[in-house]
């Protein structure tokens, strides 16, 4: 231990009379330590933030979209809308698949809505079946959600998202009071529950929900629908579920052998893959300019050791001619460009998390500290200083006393 401690101290007092070029080794090794802590931190966090918003669009859910889906990606585009999507395609799927659970049909289409002296001029008035909480995972805060008599009836209620209620009322209570939905006036019966953006990109809390038959008839006067959302039994029975609805409506549509769906059923664990799949490119990307900083770092390393070692002829002279081991000059070497690296691996983690937690915060994001990343920085910055300093340590035990002595 003494040995050890002896050789640190000549470690930093060596280093310090190279403070420049000191500095500009550890900086390849900062910057790649820094790239690396923020690159894991960002890609946990937004691999947090994909789960949680799936879990929130409902516990193992399909997705049936009327039309040809363009692209599956965090937001759905339609690249053309079918309109024969019906209730009796909803019932069809419930009544055909052993694994589904339950099943909500759903509509939906902006309209203006007004509440005295207040517009709003593009809500999405969505129209649902009561089941529609259960199945999304979305419930009502205040008053009550739409009910099979307000679906069958036609009644004209309204539940209302809460950034809805916050612009048309301010601080007044919505419930009990009319509402005008385009020309229709809507008795506000609930207030849901905040629940924010979801995956598709949808304000869920900028939605108004009608009942179902309520919308069709007297807001659009049309029989199809946009969307089926199904319920599987549990998350074993997703993909034989997806199977069994797309085998009933391609019969249900005539849709022949070869021809494609005018339908889409979307697995939100698809939509999951994709945005990992992007997330996984960033991630390579990052790691691969901490790969080239850590690289630039290990050549200054090995630059600034060569220096050093040149430039300590004599006391190395002097350390082998008093009883120094070949193995002793090797371990002072591998320290002091250990040190280096280590020393920028550690700022390089400090600062690095101090940013990651300031992207997270203004991102919105769920602020995550990846021990993966600071496990692999820590060893990587470790294995920077002992690889550079391999050959300048060796380079030192050819020097001969005697040599020294002479010159």
């Amino acid at each position: 231990m003494k040995r050890i401690g002896l050789n640190i101290r000549i470690a930093f007092h060596s280093l310090s009379n190279f403070k420049l070029r000191t500095a500009l080794a550890m900086l390849g090794v900062f910057l790649g330590t820094f790239s690396l802590i923020v690159v894991s931190n960002l890609s946990d966090s937004l691999s947090k933030k994909t789960e949680t918003e799936v879990e929130s669009l409902g516990k193992n859910l399909l997705i049936v979209r009327s039309g040809v889906v363009l692209k599956v990606t965090s937001r759905t585009n339609l690249l053309s809308e079918a309109t024969n999507l019906t209730l009796d395609d909803a019932e069809a799927i419930a009544a055909g698949s052993g694994s589904v659970k339950e099943v909500s049909p759903s509509s939906n289409r902006a309209f203006p809505v007004r509440y005295k002296n207040t517009s709003l001029t593009n809500t999405l008035i969505v129209g649902v079946t009561p089941n529609y909480p259960d199945i999304r995972n979305f419930f009502v805060k205040e008053g009550t959600f739409v009910s099979d008599n307000d679906n069958r009836e036609l009644n004209r209620v309204a539940v209302i998202g809460k950034n809805v209620a916050e612009r048309l009322f301010g601080n007044e209570t919505p419930l009990g009071k009319n509402i005008l939905i385009y020309r229709v006036p809507c008795q506000v019966i609930g207030v849901m529950e905040e629940k924010g953006v979801d995956i598709s990109g949808i304000d869920q809390d900028n939605q108004i929900f009608l009942p179902l038959n309520t919308y069709l008839r007297r807001f659009v006067n049309k029989d199809f629908i946009n969307s089926i959302y199904v319920q599987t039994n549990d998350e074993k029975s997703i993909q034989q579920a997806k199977s069994e609805i797309e085998s009933v409506l391609r019969k249900r549509h005539k849709i022949k052998p070869g021809n494609k769906d005018d339908f889409t059923v979307i697995d939100l664990k698809d939509v999951t893959a994709l945005k990992a799949q992007a997330m996984d490119t960033i991630t390579v990307l990052g790691r691969i300019s901490s790969v080239v900083s850590f690289l630039i770092g290990g050549i200054g390393i090995l630059s600034i050791m060569i220096l050093i070692v040149n430039e300590r002829k004599i006391e190395i002279g002097i350390r082998r001619a008093v009883g120094s081991r070949k193995r002793d000059i090797i371990l002072q070497f591998l320290m002091e460009s250990s040190l280096i690296s280590l020393s920028g691996g550690v700022v390089g983690m400090a600062i690095g998390f101090g940013a990651s937690l300031v992207i997270l915060k203004l991102s919105e994001l769920p602020p995550v500290v990846s021990l993966k990343g600071l496990l692999l920085s820590f060893i990587v910055s470790t294995a920077v200083g002992i690889l550079a300093g391999i050959y300048p340590s060796k380079k030192a035990t050819t020097i001969q006393p005697v040599d020294i002595i002479r010159s």
